[in-house]
């Protein structure tokens, strides 16, 4: 019996599982979808829906730069454990979706999904294929994509920390020191200039209470926040900040001493913002007992 593409429609839909591997599923059992959804659930290929609301807090962070240097990408993709996102399927996978966001430029996360992969499947089949090979919950998380008239900074560290810096004048030195330099001091923004006005009334707020809490008069505690204020876009913003190979010497001094501006930059960090569960290993174990 032949496989049509309304049988493997309707198996991904039954399932949650890739494309290729309902198509498979359904030539081995030949075309019989029951007895299809039944393999699929004795080989773990029909668990991917059950895993999508596990916490995936480890994984990735992908790059690719652009031939011309001009243009560069970040991309997070994120596992539960760090022994999958070690695993080279995770790495290939992640590796794959980043230089779609970089020929393709996708508008948004939905866009990306719906890209093909090389072996035909979208990236969103391919996502589910992986979940039901690994047994983890995997997610696509977000990109984000600097472009740059003059030099592009980048750096990994590792596979955790991924940073582009982009930067007028100055030389490829400098654009490389500026992208260390953003993964080790994660800086809000470039200068005071950029930092939201809401942070900078939210911070205002704190310095005030704290200043009236500690008795001082309401007649300096005005000065007193705005000098504390200064100190904290000293620490908040790439040019206030202590230049990481040399404390003694502000960002912003270096970058002018250079004749080169920071016009922007990117940083991903594996799992920043996401809140993490206790394990729980008496639990674990029993989920895999009970084959969750």
């Amino acid at each position: 019996m032949s496989v049509t593409a309304a049988m493997v429609k309707q198996l991904r839909e039954r399932t949650g599982a890739g494309m290729m591997e309902c198509k498979k599923a359904l030539v081995q059992t030949e075309g019989d979808i029951e007895a299809a959804v039944e393999l699929m659930r004795k080989t773990g290929l029909a668990k991917a829906d059950k895993k999508a609301g596990r916490v995936a807090a480890e994984g990735v962070i992908g790059m690719r730069v652009a031939e011309d240097g001009k243009r560069a990408v970040l991309l997070e993709v994120n596992s539960e454990t760090d022994f999958v996102a070690g695993g080279d399927e995770f790495k290939g996978f992640a590796g794959e979706v980043a230089r779609l966001v970089l020929e393709k430029s996708p508008a948004d996360l939905d866009a990306l999904s719906a890209l093909p992969m090389p072996g035909g499947e979208t990236v969103e089949e391919a996502r589910r294929a992986l979940i039901a090979k690994v047994g983890e919950n995997i997610n696509v998380r977000r990109f984000g994509a600097i472009s740059s008239g003059g030099l592009l900074g980048t750096y990994l560290h590792g596979s955790r920390i991924g940073v582009l810096v982009a930067l007028e004048g100055g030389d490829e030195a400098l654009a490389k020191d500026m992208a260390m330099h953003v993964a080790a001091s994660n800086p809000l923004c470039v200068s005071g200039a950029n930092v939201p006005a809401e942070t900078l009334d939210k911070e205002r707020e704190i310095l005030t209470e704290q200043a009236l809490q500690e008795g001082k008069p309401p007649e300096i505690v005005s000065k007193m926040v705005e000098g504390r204020l200064r100190k904290y876009l000293g620490e908040i913003t790439l040019e206030g900040q202590p230049f990481v190979k040399d404390p003694e010497q502000a960002v912003g001094k270096l970058l002018k001493g250079a004749s080169a501006t920071v016009t922007g930059f990117l940083r991903f960090e594996v799992g920043e913002g996401i809140e993490k569960k206790k394990e729980n290993f008496a639990e674990e174990v029993m989920a895999q007992v009970r084959g969750d």
